[in-house]
């Protein structure tokens, strides 16, 4: 059963990992990654190289070649037990890959490390992950937009990721927080977004650190009435993030989202409500015929 549950997740978003592998940055990262085993076995090249085999055959790994790549396959194994989505396990099997390949190459031959290491520098330089650019109902803060729309209307609650573009957990979390922006939007419950990468005060105002040692971002802040009421990762008195998971069930319960969606939309029913009686007043209803006829026999009586 251990095996099969890895196995059923993969057929399952298979088509989600072909789709990001078919992009210009998985493409590049995946010969990157295998430029160790295909210099190694292929024909007319591995002949050149260096072996400690004691067959003397250089077109195939030797013991110690393969002793780092198994250890760096238990790593990679280890990091992606706490991966949430595709992208952070294809960016956990890409960057050991790389790390495997940069010191193989230098217990090959110190000029095809540094090459490769070269490589990979201006790699991480010119190229970067794709961002997430799916459905979502979500609203962009900037540092003079934010506190206006948290205060605009106290019965409306707010959920705020304060992340950075930088951050490769940001960006594996952006299709998580999207697909709960579709599935609990509504006008009592919205989602919003700020950049604390870019706007600095706005980082500064609520107490999110930038820092990668820090481990706070991304950060999720639940804002009733534009009061903060609670956050996720909570932070220690170090200034450190508590671990926590960015799964979405994680946060469904943490939030409480699916009783806040239902408070909220019976606070939409009631604008709905009070917006309909302010456009189509009550008519005043008019006494009925038979009841008229009667008023005025009984009016003739008197006289």
């Amino acid at each position: 059963m251990a095996l099969l549950t890895p196995l059923f997740a993969f057929l399952y978003h298979l088509p989600q990992v072909y789709k990001w592998l078919l992009k210009p940055y998985y493409i590049a990262s995946l010969f990157m990654s295998i430029a160790f085993l295909a210099i190694r076995k292929t024909p007319g090249i591995c002949d050149h190289l260096a072996t400690q085999r004691e067959d003397g055959n250089s077109c195939d790994f030797d013991w110690r070649e393969v002793e780092i790549l198994m250890f760096l396959s238990a790593i990679v194994m280890m990091k992606n037990r706490r991966a949430i989505t595709v992208e952070q396990h294809l960016g956990n099997i890409i960057l050991f890959s790389k790390v495997a390949n940069v010191i193989l190459f230098f217990r090959l031959d110190i000029r095809m490390g540094l090459l490769y290491l070269t490589l990979c520098i201006v790699f991480l330089m010119i190229c970067k992950p794709p961002l997430y650019m799916g459905p979502e109902y979500i609203k962009y803060f900037s540092d003079k937009t934010i506190d206006d729309e948290l205060d605009k209307d106290s019965r409306v609650t707010w959920i705020v990721e304060f992340f950075a573009n930088w951050s490769p957990e940001c960006q594996s979390f952006a299709s998580v927080y999207a697909d709960l922006s579709l599935k609990y939007n509504c006008s009592g419950l919205k989602f919003g977004k700020v950049d604390i990468g870019r706007y600095g005060e706005v980082s500064k105002k609520y107490k999110v650190s930038t820092s990668p040692l820090s481990k706070q971002l991304p950060s999720l802040v639940l804002f009733q009435g534009g009061k903060e009421v609670m956050r996720r990762p909570q932070v220690d008195k170090k200034g450190r993030a508590v671990s926590w998971s960015f799964t979405e069930e994680n946060i469904i319960r943490e939030f409480n989202l699916n009783e806040l969606y239902q408070k909220s939309k019976k606070l939409n029913k009631t604008k709905e409500d009070k917006v309909s009686e302010s456009q189509f007043p009550p008519v005043p209803e008019e006494d009925e015929p038979e009841q008229q006829e009667v008023v005025e026999s009984e009016s003739k009586k008197d006289k």
